[in-house]
């Protein structure tokens, strides 16, 4: 692929994670992990950030050292073989388009509020259609529209700190007095350990996102500063806000009166007679999914794409431009299929949609800290950069064995099993095809081989056929032509030797002549 003349700067690709990041997940799910861990679900985000921070700078070290696409499958492959490359690959996209088809899902619900005419499955399709069409047109547009969204959604939770903070302090007129908050009320941690085990999934789906900056890098004009300049405000700036705005949130309501089915920033509002913040913050909910779409849908194109070029994936999704047109048509189909899924099995599958991507993700989070360790051990620092995760290889140890536990609380919080059940099945599956393809991939080379031999030969000895016949062809029509001028030839020659005879006659003659005239 052909990198841009420009490039994404470190601030588009700062715009573009906050996009992807900041979404339903935060807006809508984070109701469940609050309900789970307490008010010790802010020590939950902090520990979600220090993860994100292991993870970030661990693929940034390996994206400066090699900043091409397909990013962390790239990098597996690499370090472990392309098997793990095809089951993470593939894990990673299926997921993306499960979590992504949920999204469509909760929008569409939404937006049904104000299109009361329109269905919810013409509204998902619909909502899947534009996404595609707009991540045709490139990532630097897509780079604008993307800092647009994510501008609208950083200035929604700011605002709703600063809402909070003017509630609790009684400088906010015509407002009635709430319940006090779980911060104040509820002891820090109501469901002890287990409780900030099982809300990790939610958490780390909240952050879910920050990898396209790894996706993303080849489409920079200078990967070795422009990524870690964006993980670095992409970090501290998700934690900051996450942090500040549970805070918040937890100062007006309590734990228990939140809900899944509404977003906790319009219960609290709520709670405090602001209605007409919270029809704000559903307009906010809206455009937080459709840019959080948005940005997925600009990495799993780019991960198609690799897949294709390694030949995991068919031929016919490959494309040679900047703009994977053909991946992100696929993913788009994709993802209207899960829609279909979600809403022919609603009470079932749409759960099973965001904890099997929520999964996917922490799968691919496990892969990148094992190439990280190994790269690490095997290369050193990038060539072109530094050592930017501190306390290697302590730091890559407790990550891991983090990612590995937080999958293993799944089954901790009513429905998260069915995801944790999804995810196995999906590493399974793959595997499966990976070794079946590779042994029936063979011998299917191996009859087109043998096939092609055939062919090669049956075609040699057909041409020596017809050489030969040609050859002898041309011999016997040669030989008339031959007899004629060997004929010709004698006749010249004896003409010449004739001529020759007549000529030494007639000299033998003048001489004669001549000395009969002396005499």
């Amino acid at each position: 692929m052909k990198r841009q003349s420009e490039g994404l700067s470190a601030w588009q690709l700062t715009m573009m994670a906050l996009g992807t990041v900041i979404g339903g997940s935060f807006f809508l799910g984070s109701a469940v992990a609050i309900r789970a861990a307490g008010p010790a679900i802010i020590l939950s985000f902090v520990m979600g950030g220090a993860l994100v921070y292991a993870i970030l700078y661990a693929l940034s070290e390996m994206t400066v050292a090699d900043p091409a696409p397909g990013s962390f499958r790239t990098f597996s492959e690499k370090a472990y073989g392309p098997a793990v490359g095809f089951i993470v690959g593939w894990v990673y996209w299926t997921g993306m388009v499960l979590a992504m088809s949920s999204e469509a899902i909760a929008v569409s619900s939404l937006l049904q509020a104000w299109l009361q005419g329109v269905s919810i499955p013409v509204l998902g399709a619909a909502v899947i259609i534009v996404v595609t069409i707009l991540n045709l047109f490139g990532a630097d547009r897509l780079s604008k529209l993307e800092g647009g969204l994510a501008a609208i959604k950083l200035l929604a939770i700011i605002g709703f700190v600063v809402l909070s903070v003017a509630i609790v302090s009684g400088l906010m007129p015509g407002t009635a007095q709430g319940k006090a908050g779980g911060l104040v009320t509820e002891p820090i941690f109501p469901t002890g350990l287990g409780g900030i085990a099982g809300s990790m999934l939610i958490v780390m789906f909240s952050y879910a996102g920050f990898e396209i900056i790894g996706l993303a890098a080849s489409e920079t004009a200078r990967p070795d500063k422009t990524v870690p300049q964006a993980i670095t405000y992409t970090v501290f700036g998700l934690v900051g806000l996450y942090v500040t705005a549970i805070t918040a949130l937890l100062l007006l309501v309590p734990t228990t009166a939140l809900t899944p089915d509404q977003s906790p920033l319009v219960t609290a509002l709520t709670a405090w007679n602001l209605g007409w913040a919270s029809n704000a913050i559903n307009i906010v909910l809206v455009t937080a999914i459709l840019s959080t779409m948005l940005a997925a849908m600009f990495g799993l194109g780019r991960m198609l794409r690799s897949l294709a070029d390694e030949g995991h994936a068919p031929s016919w999704v490959r494309d040679k431009g900047d703009i994977p047109y053909r991946g992100i048509v696929f993913s788009g189909a994709a993802m209207l299929g899960g829609l279909g899924l979600g809403l022919l099995l609603p009470a079932q599958v749409y759960l099973f949609l965001v904890s099997s991507g929520g999964f996917a993700l922490l799968f691919s989070y496990l892969v990148i800290l094992a190439t990280h360790y190994k790269l690490r051990k095997q290369q050193g620092c990038p060539p072109q950069g530094k050592c930017q995760l501190p306390g290697f290889p302590v730091t890559s140890w407790v990550a891991l064995l983090s990612i590995v536990g937080i999958i293993a609380s799944m089954p901790l919080i009513p429905g998260q099993g069915a995801g944790l059940f999804a995810g196995v099945g999906f590493v399974a599956l793959f595997s499966l095809m990976y070794v079946v393809n590779k042994k029936f991939g063979k011998r299917l080379a191996q009859v087109d081989v043998r096939s092609a031999e055939s062919w090669a030969s049956q075609g040699l000895r057909t041409a020596e056929m017809q050489f030969e016949t040609a050859e002898e062809f041309s011999v016997e029509s040669k030989l008339p032509q031959e007899q004629e001028r060997n004929s010709s030839s004698n006749k010249d020659k004896y003409c010449l030797d004739t001529g020759n005879k007549i000529d030494n006659k007639k000299v033998v003659e003048s001489d004669s002549n001549k000395g009969s005239r002396h005499k």
